[in-house]
């Protein structure tokens, strides 16, 4: 019976659906338990919703166990996340105080008759989330269904949606209700939590940051664009939820850094002969390009921030530089040549045939043994 649930256990939290949704990295497992260690553990259920419950009973429980926790009404199924010290430091994060948050219990590990139901109730979502969307289409509200998550004894079922204004959804619970015979709970996401519940690839080629490891969504503005010096197009600056990249804002920082001494770019460089404008900067290389013209790159030259300051004080007294002589450059200036500091050697090495070493050896020719030839020769002659 134990060896059963066991392997339905292992079924269960394998690689489904939900994989990689806000996992956590237990770095202290390995580590001997210390004389503060909780009883609180998190617990996930499914795609990105978790919660913080309280092991009353003693439970011998590891991260991957599957257990019953107390709900309202019934009780609910999810997978143990995080045990011992950690939890608490995860609490800190999520801004939850463990003085004045309501834990629920966790009853016990789930039998096997709780899998089953669990997995009974999970097999109805995806056929309840697309009736669910006719019913609202045909109640004429403004909302879309993203996605339905039934309790884990099938007695509740929670609806995901998303909709731009506020909605009245009275009728459509009574609908609902009579429809599935469960207690409906309508919960409103915006566009990013139904990405992170969805998942995806992102364009770096890893999985969603919404989905694998962001829980706090901070705003996103054209504004971090700007300050990175990145086209804006939206096309590229979008994700898969319709709004602005969340990882516009993980370098902006020290892109505030490196500009907090730059000049203003709206002030032109005079000079006795023309007058530049800022056409475009490379941040990081403390290096700024000034044009004679303002949308087109016309006799370009690059100066360091510090020369652009200097002549921006110097034009203060009224005065005007005689060259921006600080760094002239060409536009079709040479890339500098890289030498091989490292002494690798190249990979086209072998391919030079006419090279000493790659020249095939020929064996030498026995001297004896042609001479004792060219004898033998000669007696059959004669």
């Amino acid at each position: 019976m134990e060896e059963d649930i066991l392997k339905k256990n292992e079924k269960v939290a394998g690689c489904t659906g939900r994989c990689g949704k806000l996992d956590v990295y237990d770095w202290l497992a390995d580590l001997p338990k210390s004389f503060n260690t909780t009883d609180l553990v998190e617990v996930q259920f499914k795609n990105t919703r978790k919660g913080f419950y309280r092991n009353s009973n003693g439970l011998r429980l590891a991260k991957g166990d599957i257990v019953a926790v107390e709900a309202s009404p019934g009780h609910d199924i999810g997978t143990v996340t995080l045990t011992g010290e950690l939890v608490l430091l995860q609490m800190k994060k999520y801004n939850v105080s463990p003085e004045t948050y309501e834990f629920k219990r966790v009853y016990r590990k789930a039998k096997s008759v709780d899998i089953d139901k669990w997995n009974e109730a999970r097999a109805r979502e995806h056929e309840t989330m697309l009736e669910s969307r006719n019913i609202a289409m045909d109640l004429d509200l403004n909302m879309k269904i993203g996605d339905v998550e039934y309790q884990g004894d099938g007695t509740k079922a929670i609806f995901y949606y998303i909709a731009d204004e506020r909605v009245d959804f009275r009728r459509l619970i009574k609908v609902l209700a009579e429809r599935f015979r469960v207690r409906i709970e309508m919960r409103q996401i915006g566009a990013r939590q139904e990405a992170g519940r969805i998942g995806g690839i992102g364009p770096c080629g890893r999985e969603l940051c919404c989905s694998s490891w962001m829980s706090n969504f901070v705003s996103v503005t054209t504004q971090s664009a700007r300050y990175q010096e990145i086209s804006l197009n939206p096309q590229k600056l979008a994700g898969q939820c319709g709004k602005l990249k969340c990882c516009l804002n993980y370098e902006l920082d020290a892109y505030l850094d490196a500009q907090s001494d730059f000049p203003d770019t709206s002030i032109p460089l005079e000079t006795t002969d023309n007058r530049f404008f800022h056409f475009k900067t490379d941040i990081f290389k403390r290096a700024m390009w000034y044009s004679t013209e303002k949308d087109i790159p016309v006799n370009l030259v690059q100066l360091s921030v510090d020369r652009v300051k200097e002549v921006i004080e110097i034009n203060k007294t009224n005065k005007r530089v005689d060259e921006l002589e600080d760094s002239i450059l060409s536009v079709n200036k040479k890339e500098p040549d890289y030498h091989n500091v490292i002494e690798q050697e190249s990979l086209t090495r072998f391919d030079d045939k006419k090279g000493g070493r790659n020249r095939r050896f020929k064996p030498r020719k026995n001297k004896r043994r042609s001479n004792n030839q060219n004898r033998n020769a000669q007696d059959k002659k004669d």
